[in-house]
C-alpha cells in the first residue's frame, strides 16, 4: 500500500538488507511479487510515481473499447495489498551509490540494501524538429484519452482529406495503425510511416506478413523509406528515400500524429555516473548487476546486457522473465550466495491487428484471426499482475461472453 516510509541510514538499511525496487512496470512490479513470494523474503519497497499499473499490450484494446480502464490499469494500492511491499507514490531523482541513498522528487531521502532499477523508457524523438510539440505518444492512459477525443472529433467534423499519421512502423506502431483503421470508420486516412525499408523489421515473417494483410484491409497506407525531418501543428515534413524517389521531400497535412519511431532512457542520475550505451541504457552483466556494483541491479529496457550481442527486445516478455530470476538473484546477494546468469528465451509473438483480430507464433505455432485475438488475450490473462486480479479479469470477460 501506499506509504511514507522512514528515512533509514545506509548502515541499517544495508544491515537490514532492505530491497528498494525504482519503478512499478513490467520489470519493477513482477519483480516485486516474486521477490515476495520467496521465502524470508527481506523488506520491499517499490518507489512508483503513477497510482497505477499499465498493462501496456492490451492498451490497443482500451482504446477500442474492447477492455475496460480497470482490467488493464490497476491501482497499486490494490495490487499490492497484503503482498508484503510497501509503495511509494514518488519519483527518484538522484542516486548516490557511495553513501547507498536515493533521493526523491518528494524530498525523501532513503538508504538500500540492493536497489533494483527498472523505470522503462519514454519517447525517443531522435531530434526530429517540433516532434515533443506536435506529436502524442502511446505509452499512457492521458494518451489513450487523448486519441478517444481525437477520433471523435474527427468523426464528428467528417471534413474532406482529414489525415492520422503513424509515425514508426515497429511493434506499437503497426498494432496502433491497424486499430485506428478500424476506429476511424472512414472519418480519415491512416498513415504509417517508417523510414526504413520495410514494418517489424525484428518481427517473424509470419506475423510481419498478416500484419501487411491486416493494414491493407483497413486502407493504411505504408510509407517506407520515408523520414521525417519536421513536425509542424498541421503538417508533417518528409524526406523520400527509395531509390524511385531520389530524395524528394513531401510535405503531408495531418490532423494528428502519433510518434512510435522509438525509446529513450533517462534514468536517474547515479553519482558516480555509470557506463551506458547510446540511448541511455545502463550497461549490465548477464546476472543483471550494475556494471561496477555488487548492490545495484537493472531490469526491463533500461537494462543493457554487455555480453549480448544486440539488445533484447523492449517488450513484456523480456521483464517477465528478468523478473523471476532478479528476484531470486537479490536473495542469492543478501545471503553472499552466487548468481544466476540471464538467458534470454524467444517463446514467440503476439500482435493485435484491429478490432478483434491478431496473430501469434509460438513454438511452431502459427494462427492469425479471431482464434488468435482469443489466445492472445487468454495468454495476457495469466500474465495480468496477482491472482485475485486475474481471477476478477476472468469472471468479467466471462459475463461479457455470448456464444
Amino acid at each position: 500500500m501506499e506509504g511514507d516510509p522512514q528515512p533509514a541510514t545506509p548502515a541499517n538499511t544495508r544491515q537490514g538488507g532492505s530491497v528498494v525496487i525504482v519503478g512499478g512496470g513490467f520489470a519493477g512490479l513482477y519483480t516485486a511479487l516474486a521477490l515476495a513470494q520467496q521465502r524470508h523474503h527481506p523488506p520491499i519497497l517499490l518507489i512508483e510515481p503513477q497510482n497505477r499499473f499499465l498493462f501496456l499490450p492490451l492498451l490497443y484494446e482500451l482504446l477500442s473499447g474492447e477492455l475496460r480502464r480497470w482490467e488493464i490499469a490497476p491501482c497499486y494500492d490494490s495490487l499490492l495489498a497484503g503482498k508484503g511491499v510497501a509503495w511509494l507514490q514518488d519519483r527518484v531523482d538522484r542516486i548516490d551509490t557511495a553513501t547507498h541513498q536515493l533521493h526523491t522528487r518528494g524530498g525523501r531521502s532513503l538508504g538500500y540494501g540492493r536497489l533494483v532499477i527498472a523505470c522503462g523508457g519514454e519517447a525517443n524523438h531522435f531530434g526530429v524538429p517540433g516532434a515533443a510539440i506536435h506529436s502524442a505518444g502511446f505509452r499512457s492512459l492521458d494518451d489513450v484519452e487523448r486519441l478517444q477525443h481525437l477520433l471523435a472529433e474527427l468523426k464528428r467534423e467528417r471534413r474532406p482529406l482529414q489525415r492520422l499519421a503513424v509515425v514508426g512502423a515497429g511493434p506499437t506502431g503497426v498494432e496502433l495503425a491497424c486499430k485506428l483503421g478500424d476506429l476511424v470508420e472512414g472519418a480519415a486516412v491512416v498513415e504509417l510511416i517508417e523510414q526504413g525499408p520495410t514494418l517489424l523489421p525484428h518481427s517473424h515473417a509470419f506475423c510481419r506478413e498478416q500484419a501487411s494483410q491486416a493494414l491493407r484491409r483497413r486502407d493504411v497506407r505504408l510509407r517506407t523509406h520515408t523520414a521525417v525531418t519536421a513536425v509542424e501543428a498541421d503538417r508533417l515534413r518528409l524526406a523520400l528515400r527509395s531509390p524511385e524517389a531520389g530524395g524528394s521531400e513531401e510535405v503531408l497535412p495531418v490532423n494528428g500524429v502519433l510518434w512510435t519511431a522509438g525509446l529513450g532512457f533517462r534514468p536517474p542520475a547515479l553519482h558516480p555516473a555509470p557506463p551506458q550505451d547510446g540511448l541511455g541504457r545502463l550497461r549490465c552483466g548477464p546476472d543483471l548487476r550494475l556494471e561496477g556494483h555488487d548492490d545495484i541491479f537493472v531490469a526491463g529496457d533500461l537494462a543493457h546486457l554487455s555480453e549480448a550481442e544486440d539488445p533484447l527486445p523492449s517488450s513484456a516478455q523480456v521483464a517477465f522473465q528478468q523478473a523471476t530470476l532478479l528476484a531470486a538473484n537479490l536473495v542469492h546477494s543478501l545471503a553472499g550466495e552466487p548468481l544466476e546468469l540471464f538467458q534470454w528465451n524467444d517463446l514467440g509473438e503476439m500482435m493485435s491487428l484491429g478490432v478483434g483480430d491478431a496473430c501469434l507464433t509460438a513454438s511452431g505455432l502459427t494462427l492469425a484471426g479471431p482464434a488468435a485475438f482469443q489466445l492472445r488475450r487468454i495468454a495476457y490473462l495469466t500474465r495480468l499482475p496477482g491472482l485475485s486480479h486475474s481471477l476478477r479479469v476472468a469472471a468479467g470477460w466471462l459475463a461479457d461472453w455470448r456464444p
